[in-house]
């Protein structure tokens, strides 16, 4: 054999090698690199969207916090009104309690005062009548001139 056929036979094989390779391998071997080119773009299609996804939770989570914290903030202020008002009706109801406590106090007051000034009335004229025994030195009928005592405690 010579040279060229040499050459002939192995480009032949060569040849035939490349249509085998070409129709048998090669497809194979393109649909399993396809195949996974996807998978890597759906993968990373994913990781965007699971980022877009975190993102936009992240964002939920802060609107949400926000609308909690200023919730609270309103309810803080609602209670501490609502105690301050609580505390002023408390001092009004105070005030009047002791203004009606006051005024009985001197209602009290005043009608010991009118007691006492009827007892000493009362004392007034039966010392008066005694005094009066004493000077005419005879006994003055109190039930007799009771009409006269009534007006001698009046004037006192």
């Amino acid at each position: 054999m010579n040279i060229n056929a040499t050459l002939f036979v192995q480009f032949a094989v060569f040849f035939i090698l490349a249509i085998f390779t070409m129709k048998f391998v090669w497809p194979p071997l393109m649909k399993a690199l396809d195949e996974r080119a996807a998978k890597i773009a759906s993968g990373l299609a994913a990781a965007d969207r699971g980022k877009a996804d975190l993102a936009a939770a992240e964002k939920r989570v802060q609107t949400e916090l926000a609308g909690a914290r200023d919730e609270v903030q309103k309810r803080i202020n609602d209670a501490e009104k609502r105690a301050a008002a609580i505390i002023e009706e408390a001092k009004r109801t105070a005030a009047e309690e002791g203004a009606r406590i006051v005024a009985a106090a001197k209602a009290d007051a005043e009608q010991q005062v009118t007691r006492a000034r009827e007892e000493l009335r009362g004392q007034v004229a039966t010392l008066a009548v005694a005094g009066a025994e004493q000077i005419l030195k005879r006994e003055v009928n109190a039930a007799a001139h009771a009409d006269l005592l009534s007006k001698l405690s009046t004037e006192l």
